[in-house]
């Protein structure tokens, strides 16, 4: 090796190389996102399994643009990710709205439900603004409750039915799981497009500088408050649109989907697959749910083992599993 070469192996290997390997990575995330997802349902076991990680990771997703990229913890969005639910699948069931419009209605109504929600609990900061957002979020779902001639109550919502897709003029098997997800993978697609987006934005970067420091970016003439609640918006509207193909794909809406134990599971899927990190919500998903797959098989109390992983990975591994993997490409 020439002396040349060397120094050219030394730049590249250096920190400008890492930005570069850095920059390269974010300009090709959506690109590879889709690849990735493209071959999930032929890597894991069974493409049930499939659509779950797209939903669920889709719901990590939104929540990741609130956590992740703005530093806002909040306990609450299971009441976006089920309002989308139960909103697509009354207007299928009780209207006979068709199945895009009803996702529209879901996505709407999440969305508005954000939006309220954030206007009362972006005042608030810390553990404040995570209790108020539990607070609201169980308020959703004993509203749910209550309203058993809309909801179906404790028995959840049951009565329609998606058997087929009419698409310009081509009818799709709904009820294939492959044809399934990747329908659905279309719309996980959109979603990631749109907060790749929002990122590369100069939004994404006043995000940012709230999560890294709110004092300094207020300091610095941003309306904190006012890129709070959007954020909470959008972070709403994308679980929203999860809780739309969750409705699709069941063909049912459990009330379980508004508790707070949901809220819980999507926290935990987004820090382990990496909490600021465009594709670890889906890794994080990914994770769970096979866990909960292959621990449930050998006792009913799967979830003990899940929070003790769970623990050892805030504990050593706070990046999670695709952070992590990041940090250690970026420093080899």
């Amino acid at each position: 090796m020439t002396a040349s070469t060397s120094s050219v192996a030394a730049v590249m290997s250096g920190p400008a190389g890492r930005r570069g390997w850095r920059a390269r990575l974010t300009a090709w995330r959506v690109p590879l996102s889709i690849l990735a997802l493209c071959l999930l349902p032929w890597l894991l076991p069974s493409q049930a399994l499939a659509v779950n990680v797209l939903i669920y990771g889709l719901v990590a997703v939104g929540y990741n643009l609130l956590f992740g990229y703005t530093g806002l913890l909040s306990f609450g969005h299971a009441a976006f990710f089920g309002t989308g639910a139960y909103a697509t699948g009354i207007a299928i069931g009780q209207f006979g709205v068709p199945w895009y419009a009803a996702i529209a209605l879901g996505i709407l109504a999440g969305g508005a439900l954000a939006f309220v929600i954030g206007l009362l609990s972006i005042r608030t900061r810390g553990i404040y603004f995570s209790m108020v957002t539990l607070a609201l979020s169980q308020l959703v779902y004993y509203t749910a409750l209550q309203a058993s001639s809309w909801t179906g109550g404790e028995n959840g919502l049951r009565g329609f039915t998606v058997a087929k897709l009419d698409l310009f003029g081509w009818t799709i098997d709904f009820l294939d799981p492959l044809k399934k997800y990747y329908v659905l993978m279309v719309f996980a697609v959109a979603a990631l497009w749109l907060v790749s987006r929002i990122l590369n934005s100069p939004f994404g970067a006043v995000l940012e500088a709230i999560r890294e420091n709110e004092t300094r970016a207020r300091a610095c003439g941003y309306d904190v408050e006012r890129s709070k609640l959007i954020s909470f918006t959008l972070s709403g509207l994308i679980c929203a649109l999860a809780g739309t193909l969750s409705a699709l794909h069941l063909a049912i809406v459990p009330l379980d989907i508004l508790h707070y134990h949901t809220s819980g599971m999507i926290v935990m899927m987004t820090l382990l697959g990496g909490a600021g990190s465009f594709f670890g919500p889906f890794i994080g998903a990914l994770a769970f749910l096979l866990m909960e797959d292959v621990v449930s098989l050998w006792t009913s109390h799967w979830q003990i083992v899940v929070g003790g992983v769970f623990i050892l990975f805030v504990l050593f591994l706070p990046k999670g599993i695709w952070g992590t993997a990041l940090s250690w490409r970026a420093g080899r």
